[in-house]
């Protein structure tokens, strides 16, 4: 369903940290000309706890919109289960292809309270939802039990793992029902989920190098580790340079250097600092993007 590369694509803003819809929609042409298909708006990495309602449900309704082959996976989490069941709801309406909802961050529910809520966001919609498990911003973890016990319920199609327990999302794999896509939330993280059976990857990285990380996805899908092993190492470097600060902090200044967006972010993000900007320029200057 989404096997392959998909990208979270940022949010750009303009100066006065307005939402760039012009931008917006030059980005999802650039991803679409190189390979993506299917494309992540209002993600982590788009912003999506610093815009408003109708922000996010604009830019949702921009991409959606304006591609003309990828598929739409939108943003429409929350740690409230009412308002992820609004959003849910709302990315339907506006003909998203699907969802990435986000295990209920700050208020670190019970097992059972993870389940329940994302139960209640698969029964409000009739589209596929991706559960997004990235403790390091959530708080709490969605165990591999019970993320085999939400892939039995109906319309919970796919989880993206960004826990970084490989050991983890390998007892998913081997365990998950027929169907049930594993897709790695973290770009360094991707080979090796992929080699033990996963799914794609919901990268940062593609952003900027989308025919990079498509071709590397598609090398270690077909199983073809030797040309695989010579983008790993070329992408490494960019991997970690592009983690270098919270993301999106990074990847919002190479794109606005690329010419997507303003470069800003919105309190409390501020802007790459001046030390790592220079490990950062180098390790795209090294690869040739500028």
């Amino acid at each position: 369903m989404f096997r392959g590369t998909s990208t979270a694509i940022i949010t750009p803003f303009t100066k006065d940290n307005r939402v760039d819809e012009e931008s917006l929609r030059r980005l999802v042409e650039f991803q679409e000309e190189n390979g993506i298909r299917t494309i992540v708006p209002c993600g982590s990495t788009g912003e999506s706890a610093m815009l408003s309602h109708e922000e996010h449900i604009r830019v949702i309704e921009v991409v959606v919109d304006h591609v003309k082959k990828a598929k739409v996976i939108a943003g429409a989490g929350s740690n409230s289960t009412s308002e992820a069941v609004m959003l849910s709801k709302k990315a339907e309406d506006l003909g998203a292809d699907g969802l990435l909802s986000i295990s209920p961050y700050y208020v670190k529910p019970t097992q059972e309270g993870i389940y329940l809520h994302f139960k209640a966001v698969a029964e409000s919609v009739n589209i596929p939802v991706v559960v997004y498990n990235i403790p390091g911003r959530t708080g709490s973890n969605v165990t591999a039990d019970t993320m085999l016990r939400m892939a039995e319920i109906e319309g919970i199609n796919a989880v993206k793992e960004a826990s970084g327990n490989l050991e983890q999302i390998r007892d998913i794999i081997n365990r998950r029902p027929k169907g049930f896509e594993v897709l790695s939330g973290d770009d360094a993280l991707t080979p090796a989920l992929i080699r033990s059976g996963g799914d794609g990857v919901i990268s940062v990285t593609s952003n900027c190098l989308p025919k990079d990380m498509a071709e590397l996805v598609r090398t270690l899908l077909a199983g073809d580790n030797a040309s695989a092993d010579v983008l790993i190492a070329k992408l490494a470097p960019v991997f970690e340079a592009l983690f270098v600060e919270t993301n999106p902090i990074p990847i919002k200044y190479v794109m606005s250097k690329m010419g997507y967006g303003s470069g800003a972010l919105r309190l409390p993000l501020t802007e790459l600092t001046e030390k790592n900007r220079a490990p950062v320029e180098n390790a795209l200057r090294n690869i040739g993007l500028w």
